[in-house]
């Protein structure tokens, strides 16, 4: 039987968090852009799938950064 591998965990997927409404309003007010002016993120991604983002979400990743200690990137998930 097959075992089941969580993305997330691996030491090379950075943390991907699926943005409230609220928190999704206020990045897109300080970016002055619109959901689909965001980088794509598909909803048949494997880290999209393991957090459950669905179309219309925007999703924040966090990656570890050598010079700026963290990186801050927002996807826009779609169909696909």
């Amino acid at each position: 039987m097959a075992r089941k591998f969580n993305i997330l965990e691996h030491e090379l997927v950075p943390v991907h968090k699926v943005l409230s409404i609220r928190d999704a309003l206020r990045v897109l007010k300080s970016l002055r852009a619109k959901p689909e002016n965001l980088p794509w993120l598909r909803e048949n991604d494997p880290a999209a799938r393991a957090i459950k983002a669905k179309p219309g979400d925007i999703v924040m990743i966090e990656r570890k950064s050598h010079t700026a200690k963290r990186s801050i990137a927002y996807r826009y998930v779609v169909t696909g």
